[in-house]
């Protein structure tokens, strides 16, 4: 079981790189369903089995087939898809930065504590439910935020480019 953990472990984290560094968007979104997959196996392994399961059926099932179809309605092409200046590197230095404080102080943390084996253990639904609204409430306030802004950001790119580049919507004249 260890060696199919870190095999789906270095597929997530391989198809997440690959997900932000790819060029077309297409190859992104088929980049993220196998990592939201991989993700799935190691909760799986972990002994998560209902978390595994809402992992695939709402990530990689409803919200990626969801962004696949806002991406063929708004008919962007290579060009239009990616920002240029985010490919600048003033912009990735931020962000680089705090991804290599976090990646040190994984690996400081894995080297702090001692090893242990992790037994399995089922968590049942009504545990996640429990949890999910007495003890993690912050953080699912925030999941719920942080989709409204995406809703919202997602109708604002929508309703600019449907008069400009929506195929069905252009006038013919």
């Amino acid at each position: 079981m260890n060696i199919l953990f870190y095999i789906s472990a270095a597929a997530a984290i391989i198809c997440t790189i690959m997900m932000v560094i790819a060029r077309n968007i297409v190859h992104s979104l088929l980049f993220l369903i196998v990592s939201f997959f991989s993700v799935s196996v190691v909760m799986f392994i972990i002994g998560a089995p209902f978390v595994a399961a809402l992992e695939v059926i709402i990530y990689a099932g409803a919200i990626m087939v969801l962004f696949v179809f806002v991406i063929m309605m708004l008919n962007l092409s290579i060009e239009e898809n990616r920002e240029k200046n985010l490919m600048k590197p003033k912009v990735w230095i931020a962000p680089s930065f705090i991804s290599i404080v976090l990646f040190a102080e994984m690996v400081y943390m894995l080297n702090a504590q001692a090893t242990q084996t992790i037994g399995m253990k089922i968590v049942l639904p009504v545990t996640v439910g429990k949890l999910m609204f007495t003890k993690y409430i912050l953080v699912v306030e925030l999941a719920a935020f942080l989709l409204m802004a995406g809703i919202i950001g997602a109708y604002h790119i929508g309703q600019r480019e449907k008069m400009i580049y929506h195929r069905y919507l252009k006038n013919e004249n």
